[in-house]
């Protein structure tokens, strides 16, 4: 049987604060840990409709954003589609409609692969403001934490890097060996 095939997808654009948490994830994901072969880390940024055929090529997507529900900033979120649709308040960035039109398309298409979302509320979002809030930026551990689950879920394994601490945060849920 062949393996699934894993996207996390980090989003956002790192010049807008709080906005750019998913690529500040995913360069932690891509420094910390090493993953199985069907696990593909990607900077999708603020590319749109450029990221459907690397979704048409995976059987699981997990999408790392920033979202707006209106909960507390830092309020750390697993979403589906369908959730993202019903939850979020409001756009907070052309990324998304982009993005959530991109999903579209690729329905259109073929079946979309499974797909969760995992987010943060965002507490600030200046532009040309390169770090992450100090809220936003005190979960990015849970984050990471919360997105390895998801990979290991959909069948992918991680391993730290030698200098990479197992988890990070308070999680008592170890590392699977590759």
């Amino acid at each position: 049987m062949c393996e699934s095939r894993i996207l996390v997808l980090g989003l956002g654009s790192i010049l807008m604060q709080d906005e750019g948490v998913g690529v500040r994830v995913l360069e932690r994901l891509q420094g910390g840990y090493t993953f199985s072969a069907n696990v593909k880390l990607m900077d999708g940024g603020t590319l749109g409709i450029r990221l459907m055929n690397p979704i048409l090529d995976t059987d699981h997507l997990i999408v790392v954003d920033a979202v707006k529900t209106g909960s507390s900033p830092g309020t750390v979120h697993r979403l589906s589609i369908e959730e993202l649709r019903t939850k979020v308040k409001e756009k907070q960035s052309l990324h998304q409609v982009d993005f959530l039109e991109t999903l579209h398309y690729v329905k259109m298409v073929r079946n979309l692969p499974r797909t969760v979302i995992v987010g943060v509320e965002p507490a600030e979002m200046n532009p040309w403001e390169i770090a992450l809030s100090e809220i936003v930026g005190s979960k990015v551990g849970e984050i990471v934490n919360r997105t390895l689950e998801e990979v290991e879920k959909a069948g992918g394994r991680y391993r730290p890097r030698r200098d990479e601490p197992a988890r990070h945060g308070n999680s008592q849920t170890s590392s699977v060996v590759l």
